[in-house]
């Protein structure tokens, strides 16, 4: 069975990989939500992370790359397949506002505002042209989250004040009022600290592989390498814990670290937890993060075609 899943994750991440590429985004969706139905029902608790972090990055591709109503369309399928079968309450409440929001993104598409009585002419005979469609309310309140972030960085840099940034100040904090009710929730998600960080999966733990020293390892590690937890000397024989990052430590030592820490003791490289509250927060960190760069791209790149 535990074969059967690596080799199921391992699907899970190609696909994952393909959700970047533009021809094989709705084929990808496709095998992704008949993975889902057919083996989520009966998947370990590792194996469901791993379904619900593809289904999580499947929500950052459309926001950031994709404007088709056909992707959106199969997108929303998947979250609601995914709905479905998820028990876990912070994800059941992702998923929604994933829902929601190629809901909203659909209905722009379907229903355009009716600008009939406000078309503007460039001049007579001439081709009308019609005001930009309303951006949907996830997109302002983005925009408006990157201004502050930007604006408070700016301030504390010691920059002298110009006049254009006393207007972007002004015309912000005019947008913020407007939409204080939909904003306050994320404001107060901003504010918040990170939830503390639970220890290592115990299933993640138990399958850390174990390696025997030798004199060639020895030889590549070092003479003077020791166990970072202990100090002691490695000699060959000795058994040792491997982590992902490659770190070697004595299984007695490393299990009381990771019954209350989920990082190597060495780099921080961070181990799966069992904590599906912790592991939705890091998702949504990674989201927000990757969105804060699109935007800045956005920028840079909007920057570049007026030089």
């Amino acid at each position: 069975m535990g074969s059967d899943e690596q080799v199921l994750k391992k699907e899970l991440e190609e696909l994952q990989k393909q959700l970047g590429k533009k021809q094989k985004f709705e084929d990808a969706l496709s095998s992704l939500k008949s993975l889902l139905r057919l083996h989520y029902p009966s998947a370990s608790p590792s194996l469901r992370k791993t379904f619900y972090s593809v289904v999580c990055r499947v929500a950052t591709v459309l926001k950031t790359r994709y404007t088709s109503p056909g992707f959106w369309l199969a997108g929303s399928g998947l979250f609601q397949e995914a709905l479905l079968l998820t028990s876990d309450s912070t994800e059941k409440e992702h998923l929604r506002n994933c829902i929601a929001q190629a809901k909203e993104h659909l209905d722009q598409i379907e229903n355009p505002p009716d600008v009939s009585q406000n078309r503007g002419y460039l001049f007579e005979g001439h081709l009308t042209v019609d005001p930009e469609p309303p951006q949907p309310q996830w997109l302002v309140q983005s925009n408006i989250l990157n201004s502050m972030a930007s604006l408070q960085e700016f301030e504390s840099s010691g920059r002298p004040v110009d006049h254009n940034t006393i207007e972007t100040a002004s015309s912000l904090l005019g947008e913020l009022m407007s939409n204080l009710d939909d904003m306050i929730p994320e404001i107060m998600e901003m504010g918040s600290t990170a939830p503390r960080v639970p220890p290592a999966s115990k299933e993640v733990v138990a399958k850390l592989p174990v390696v025997t020293i030798t004199e060639e390892i020895l030889a590549e590690l070092g003479k003077d390498a020791e166990c970072a937890i202990c100090k002691e000397n490695l000699v060959v024989n000795d058994k040792m814990q491997e982590l992902p990052c490659k770190h070697k430590f004595h299984p007695p030592c490393l299990k009381p670290w990771l019954d209350e820490h989920n990082s190597c003791p060495i780099c921080r490289h961070e181990l799966q937890t069992d904590d599906h509250g912790y592991e939705s927060w890091k998702e949504r960190e990674k989201e927000a993060a990757e969105e804060r760069r699109g935007a800045e791209n956005a920028v840079r790149g909007g920057e570049f075609m007026y030089i």
